[in-house]
């Protein structure tokens, strides 16, 4: 199990209300969060050592993992996998992302099953044949998280030189820290969206999924 936050209700109410708390001050939370859990520290400390260019660690392994903590869940509960990107326009080929990806499984043996590794710089050329709709390229790797189907999903980490956490999250923190599901409406992706929403309002029952169309007030 995990240890569970140490802050009481009041002060995690007070994070997931965008107006309670400064996005500083969230972003000083998740560090902490993520600062206590050993694995994703390991994860983010080898991606970083292996010098890869704008390499992070996004979505569900970040925000999964603070809902498994605030909630005193397994760190692990509900994870199917965690997403690190990085964007290399150099070569888009599949055999040079191959490499990389055996580079991080080699630096993650005991983790490796749960990897998913992806070169954001060559994602449009396979995005529309798997999912049926073109993908603009992207300029970088933090280009992307403004794509996501949820806003909530918008979250990225690694660590620096100096063993310093750096959190980027266009949309803001609050909702991670409400457990509120926001969708994204640059790219029409309703289905990934539901589907997503289905599977973790099932894992996390306190979820609280925003309707991926609103309606008209």
């Amino acid at each position: 199990m995990n240890g569970g936050t140490d802050l009481p209700a009041a002060a995690v109410s007070r994070f997931a209300d965008p107006y309670a708390a400064s996005e500083h001050e969230r972003l000083a939370e998740l560090a902490r969060i993520l600062g206590s859990v050993p694995h994703v520290m390991r994860m983010l400390g080898a991606v970083r050592d292996l010098n890869l260019p704008d390499a992070w660690l996004v979505s569900g392994g970040i925000y999964q993992t603070a809902w498994n903590v605030l909630t005193d869940r397994p760190l692990l509960h509900g994870i199917k996998d965690f997403d690190i990107i990085y964007f290399d326009g150099t070569d888009l080929s599949y055999e040079a992302e191959d490499v990389v990806i055996g580079q991080v499984n080699a630096a993650l043996p005991e983790i490796a099953d749960l990897l998913e590794v992806r070169n954001q710089a060559r994602v449009h050329l396979w995005y529309a044949q798997r999912f049926g709709r073109p993908y603009r390229p992207l300029d970088c790797s933090m280009d992307a998280l403004t794509t996501y189907a949820a806003r909530t999903h918008a979250v990225a980490a690694c660590l620096d030189a100096e063993d310093r956490l750096r959190l980027h999250a266009p949309f803001g923190l609050a909702n991670l820290f409400a457990m509120r599901l926001v969708p994204n409406h640059v790219q029409p992706n309703e289905q990934t969206y539901v589907e997503k929403a289905e599977r973790m309002k099932a894992l996390w029952p306190e979820l609280e999924v925003v309707p991926w169309t609103t309606p008209a007030s």
